[in-house]
Parts: C-alpha cells; sequence; structure tokens
C-alpha cells in the first residue's frame, strides 16, 4: 500500500456537496471577481482569528509584500527575519526594496531565535518578520516587546500557522500586521494560489486594500503604488466549505501528532540526532507538518521510499545560502542552528482524514528507516 503524502481527495469527498454548491452559486452569479463570498470569508477569517480586518488576497507572497508596501517600508530599510523558511519570505523583503537581515533558529521549534533578533537590530532596522514555522506560532510576546523597545512593526508570516493558538490568541492577532498563504498543501488551503493578510489597524487595512486594487482609493483614482492581488470568488467560496470543519481537521492533526510522538519515543537511542517536533505548553500547532531530524537524511529517506512511504524536506538549504541571496544578500549573522536544520529535517505524511491503519504503515517505515540509516551510518 503507497501512502500519500498529503490527500486533498479524501478532504474535498467529505465537504463535495457543499463545495459544489458554493462554486455552482458563484457560476451561476457570474461574479468571478469581488462576489459576495469574498467579504463573507473575510468575515469569517476575521472572526476566527480574532481580528478586526482581514483581507483576501492572490496568494500568500502577496500577503507578506503587501504590509510591507503600506507601511512604507522600502529601499535603505532592514527588516529581520529567519534564515529558515521557504524562499517568499525573504522573497517579499527584497520585492518592497528592502534588505533582509536573517537570523538564526530555535533547535526545538525551528522558529527565529528571539535571543539572537537585538544584536541584527540597526538605524535602518523597520521590521521584524517572523515566521511561524511548521504550524506552531513564533515567540512572538518576546518579538513584540524587542519590537517596542526599538520602535519597529511585526509582520508574522503564517503560511504554515492559521489557525494555530499562541497562549491565549490566534497565530495572525498578536502583531502589527500577519499573512497567510491558501496554497492548496497547507493547513487552510485553496484549490489554486490564494492568501489573506489580518490586521488590527484602520489606517493599515485601508492602505492594503487600496494597494490590493492597484493602489486605487476609488475606481480610475490611484493614490499609491498597488498590485493586482485579489482573490477570487470561487477561491473564496471554496475556502467557506473548508472553515466548516477546519477546527476539527486542526483537532485530527493535533491527534496524528501526538500519536506520531508516542510511537517515536526511543528512536533516539538508535539515532543521537532522531528528534520528534518540540510544541511549547502555551501553544497549539495546526501541524502543517509532522517534521522530525536524523543524522543520515539521505539514507533515511531512501529506506522510507523503498517502504514505500512518501517523505519531503522543509527546506534543504537556508534562504541566505540561496544562489541569488547569497550573491545579494548574503547572512551577516551566525546560523549554524539553520544550516544544521536544513541538512537534518525530514517531514512526513500528514493530513486529517489519515485513518490509523495508514498512520501504522508510516510509523513502521519510520523505525525500520531509522534502524537502517543507523546501521549504515
Amino acid at each position: 500500500m503507497s501512502v500519500p503524502f498529503i490527500d486533498l481527495k479524501s478532504q474535498y469527498l467529505a465537504l463535495k456537496n457543499s463545495i459544489d454548491s458554493r462554486i455552482q452559486k458563484v457560476l451561476e452569479s457570474g461574479a468571478y471577481i469581488g462576489g459576495p463570498e469574498v467579504a463573507e470569508l473575510e468575515k469569517t477569517l476575521a472572526q476566527h482569528t480574532g481580528v478586526k480586518h482581514c483581507l483576501a488576497v492572490g496568494s500568500g507572497t502577496d500577503a507578506l509584500l503587501m504590509p510591507l508596501m503600506a507601511l512604507g517600508i522600502g529601499r535603505g530599510d532592514e527588516v529581520i527575519t529567519t534564515a529558515f523558511s521557504f524562499i517568499a519570505t525573504a522573497e517579499t523583503i527584497v520585492l518592497a526594496g528592502a534588505t533582509p537581515v536573517f537570523v538564526d533558529i530555535d533547535r526545538q521549534t525551528f522558529n527565529i531565535d528571539p535571543k539572537k533578533i537585538e544584536a541584527a537590530i540597526t538605524p535602518r532596522t523597520k521590521a521584524i518578520m517572523p515566521v511561524s514555522l511548521y504550524g506552531q506560532a513564533a515567540d512572538l510576546e518576546e518579538i513584540n516587546a524587542i519590537a517596542k523597545k526599538h520602535n519597529l512593526f511585526v509582520i508574522e508570516d503564517t503560511a504554515q500557522s492559521y489557525g494555530a493558538i499562541y497562549k491565549d490568541k490566534k497565530s495572525g492577532a498578536c502583531t502589527t500586521a500577519a499573512g497567510t498563504s491558501f496554497y492548496p498543501a497547507k493547513p487552510l488551503g485553496c484549490y489554486g494560489e490564494g492568501g489573506a493578510i489580518f490586521t488590527n489597524d484602520d489606517q493599515l487595512h485601508i492602505a492594503m486594500k487600496e494597494i490590493r486594487e492597484h493602489g486605487s482609493e476609488k475606481r480610475y483614482y490611484h493614490t499609491r503604488l498597488g498590485l493586482n492581488a485579489r482573490l477570487d470568488t470561487i477561491q473564496c467560496a471554496i475556502l467557506l466549505s473548508k472553515m466548516e470543519r477546519y477546527d476539527w481537521e486542526v483537532e485530527q492533526r493535533d491527534r496524528l501528532a501526538k500519536r506520531y510522538t508516542d510511537a517515536f519515543k526511543g528512536l533516539e537511542s538508535l539515532d543521537a540526532q532522531f528528534s520528534t517536533p518540540h510544541v511549547k505548553a502555551e501553544n497549539k500547532s495546526v501541524w502543517a507538518q509532522y517534521t522530525v531530524t536524523v543524522t543520515n537524511r539521505d539514507l533515511f529517506q531512501k529506506k522510507m521510499s523503498e517502504l514505500q512511504v512518501p517523505t519531503a524536506v522543509h527546506y534543504p538549504m537556508t534562504m541566505p545560502d540561496q544562489p541569488w541571496y547569497k550573491k545579494n544578500t548574503p547572512a551577516t549573522h551566525d546560523i549554524s542552528i539553520s544550516r544544521w536544520a536544513a541538512d537534518h529535517v525530514v517531514s512526513l505524511p500528514m493530513f486529517p482524514d489519515m485513518d490509523q491503519k495508514t498512520q501504522d504503515i508510516v510509523i513502521d517505515a519510520v523505525k525500520k528507516s531509522v534502524e537502517f540509516s543507523a546501521k549504515q551510518a
């Protein structure tokens, strides 16, 4: 039996009637851009996240770029971010005209290490962009305190953490602004590209709304540089259907993650660098990925593949080590833990409709693969 890494078909079948009905309604209305489902989704997501404003946008990349633009961050400015994330995090800083300054991560959570941030602050620093990686919110209280001390904005990258809980708040509700992604493989995904921005700042919301519509204050009246960053109505309809059971899906992911962790106890005796994800006591992850570390990833993945269980690496290279960034925005601070993570992390199949039999196949394969790679080392 071959195991899927993520199973979007089962999710669709569970929501088929709702999704099909909502899509059909959009098709019949002809309101493919700016239909009523857009405002409905924004209201639903804002209430679910606990913020005043949500703005549906065309992608997770738009959702990070637009707050930077609206806050006036650009040429000559610096934005501090993690060294270990998907490239979009750094990409949006560069696209805004600013310079990303890369900081190392915490070895347990893989999120930016707040203790490393102040050393990276200069007179040119304008914002901090923490990433809430693998489904768990970054240490936002500590980051916000540093930002307040130095008069900086905080823009949380929640592309992997929509619905996660940080202390008593949702990821996305704790900072100046936050941007998430609805790429299909995300915990909350649409059937194409999509994203959303969250903020409690009324003026920032207005500015980003104008940017989304080509910088227009009103039709054919453009007061700022903008983008074409609208989320189409059909994608909003799909997301509204998915929100009907999203909280249940988060609970299922959490249940699966705990079962993985319990099953893998003791594997560190075979592989000294084997570790399971660490979620802080005050946090609740949405488990965008269930990511372990192993000593010899190539051997581990080879054996997993032989056992017909897929794996993925998020991410095999730090952002400042990527060729373009190494040439144009290289790391200026120690990122040794990020580089260690890039060499050792590997993610396992994780989706809310995974049954116990399927998970047992993954668990058995992991145990055999750890043992195999340890013997070959």
